[in-house]
């Protein structure tokens, strides 16, 4: 099916504003119907999910705003297979397709499922409106699907190749049982899958509406022009950076089965309009999870791009198309099947601190101290004593984010490419057999510095009346966050069990860890490093840090010395 040409006449500016404004209130319509139609907590309350529309070539053209930067190449990734298999001819108006392998299908981790709808407007093939959605579990060998000990990628549960869900508006009930089956909590899944693919419907309604109204030859002007104009943008942006090679790494604590402090490097050459990311010279790929496929690497250099170059560019395939990278396969950061990479946020937030470490040299006035560098994971999973039937908690936990050049870190939040919410502690004790003993910020866990870096987050928590298991994932809980330009590093993560007879440090990222009625698993995330010399910090704001109870005298007087603090 041959493109048709497009309209000669140029739209006027007012006309693209409106239909591109019209395209970002539909997958924020999209984004926001997904999370209210879910059933897992991790989407409805936790927004772990993103919402977007590509064009027929499988460019991202706009995303949802809450959407999440790790996403963005996911959707690309599903685009870029459908493509590959599917001829336009054969594909048909009523369509559904599903995929989330990342070694076969565009994806960046099993529990990450992509769903694509084509959009047909009077008679033509123009797009796809595109959902993803992280599933509290996929199956494998773990309840969560995320935990130490996985080495290869058939541990990590089930592998979805591109497959059409629906078949001009039919459900292939044979698929969707297969999904099913192989899911620890069923029915919680068949919500949430339903829940995407409602979404995608909706939005296909949504941009005929659009379509209807301005015609086709419009609609594809302004996906020409958002992305034409998002790319030159970024290109301006790279061109305002010093020409130079720049050079920065960091290691990852462990890959949860052998290997530890596992180095990952980066040399950033901008040349002109053109940066290139060569990550050479990074470890090859390892037996643990923590793999990254190299879609979530081109993520992480977008974010990277956009955060700190331009952050209101707008969030298509303009950046993608910047991104230039170079990578050994078989790498860390390039893996190959079978490699798990159900942890692959933890490496994909060390790549964005090793970007902004990198870029320091170059434009030191929007570093970045770093941030806590994880996304700590928690699962709870059993038999709930009040119904019999099992459940699944699952959630990743923010943490400090890094000291600026201007003003000090946050505290407690997800950062950089999980920009997910925090799960209210109503929502875990009413959905789970569990009680939130406690939740908090972590003492003194910023690095100081002339500003601070972010503390992390302590939560607590006790299963009621039964034993449970505990799987978690972990990182930054051996290699503190660093502080930069004299800032102070960050204080580690850690996870605890604690029992009658005393405590027990857990492994970074611990495996089917049997927790009693009476015990309980402490949590506690990554703070983030500061920046600057401590020794320059304001004494108004040391004063207000004591009154704030997020830091003892005793480590302000260790780390500003010269301080005179009063009681």
């Amino acid at each position: 099916m041959s493109r048709p040409p497009l309209p000669t006449a140029p739209l006027d500016p007012i006309t693209i504003e409106i239909v591109a404004s019209a395209f970002r209130s539909v997958v924020d319509e999209t984004f926001i119907a997904l999370m209210k139609s879910a059933y897992s907590t991790n989407i409805k309350e936790r927004h772990d999910h993103s919402t977007a529309i590509c064009d027929r070539d499988g460019r991202l053209i706009v995303q949802a705003d809450m959407s999440l930067p790790i996403h963005i190449a996911s959707m690309t990734g599903l685009m870029e297979t459908i493509l590959a298999k599917y001829r336009l001819e054969d594909i048909a108006e009523g369509d559904v397709f599903v995929a989330n392998d990342p070694h076969v299908a565009g994806g960046t981790h099993l529990p990450d499922i992509n769903y694509a709808a084509p959009l047909f407007l009077d008679g033509e093939l123009i797009g796809f409106v595109c959902n993803i959605a992280h599933h509290a579990d996929i199956g494998g060998m773990a309840p969560g699907s995320m935990a130490g000990g996985m080495s290869e990628i058939y541990q990590e549960g089930l592998r979805i190749p591109l497959v059409r869900l629906f078949r001009k508006g039919e459900l292939q009930q044979d698929l969707m049982d297969i999904f099913l089956l192989n899911a620890r909590i069923p029915d919680e899944r068949r919500g949430d899958h339903f829940a995407q693919i409602a979404a995608c419907r909706l939005g296909v309604r949504r941009v005929k509406e659009i379509g209807e109204r301005y015609g086709v030859g419009t609609i594809r002007q302004v996906f020409d022009e958002l992305v034409t104009r998002t790319k030159a943008r970024m290109r301006e942006a790279i061109a305002g950076v010093p020409d130079g090679t720049y050079s920065f790494e960091d290691v990852m604590d462990d890959d949860g089965v052998a290997a530890v402090d596992i180095p990952i490097k980066l040399a950033i050459t901008i040349s002109g309009d053109r940066a290139v990311f060569d990550w050479r010279g990074s470890s090859p790929q390892v037996s643990g999870n923590i793999n990254v496929p190299i879609n979530a690497t081109k993520a992480a250099v977008a974010y990277g791009l956009r955060a700190l170059l331009d952050p209101d560019i707008p969030n298509n395939q303009g950046i993608l198309d910047c991104c230039e990278l170079v990578t050994e396969p078989g790498s860390i950061v390039d893996c190959r099947a079978p490699a798990p990479v159900a942890a692959r946020a933890h490496t994909s937030q060390r790549l964005i601190d090793i970007i902004i470490g990198a870029f320091a040299e170059a434009i030191p006035e929007r570093a970045v101290g770093a941030s806590n560098g994880a996304n700590t994971t928690a699962v709870f999973s059993g038999k709930d004593p009040r119904s019999g039937r099992d459940y699944l908690y699952f959630e990743t936990l923010g943490g400090g984010f890094g000291g600026r050049n201007d003003r000090d870190g946050k505290d407690g939040v997800q950062v950089h490419i999980t920009n997910t919410s925090n799960l209210p502690i109503e929502a875990i004790e009413t959905e789970y057999p569990l009680r939130v003993v406690s939740y908090g910020f972590v003492e003194d866990s910023g690095g100081a510095g002339h500003y601070r870096g972010g503390g992390g987050l302590r939560r607590v928590i006790q299963p009621i009346g039964h034993d449970c298991l505990f799987n978690g994932a972990g990182e930054r809980f051996r290699n503190a966050p660093w502080g930069i330009f004299g800032g102070n590093s960050g204080r580690p993560g850690q996870y605890v069990l604690k029992g009658t007879d005393g405590e027990t440090v857990l492994d970074v990222k611990p495996s089917g860890v049997v927790v009693g009625p009476h015990e309980q698993v402490v949590i506690e995330t990554p703070g983030s490093g500061g920046y600057g010399d401590p020794a320059e910090r304001d004494p108004a704001r040391l004063q207000e840090d004591l009154a704030s109870e997020k830091y003892s005298r005793a480590y302000l007087e260790k780390h500003y010395p010269a301080a005179k603090l009063s009681d």
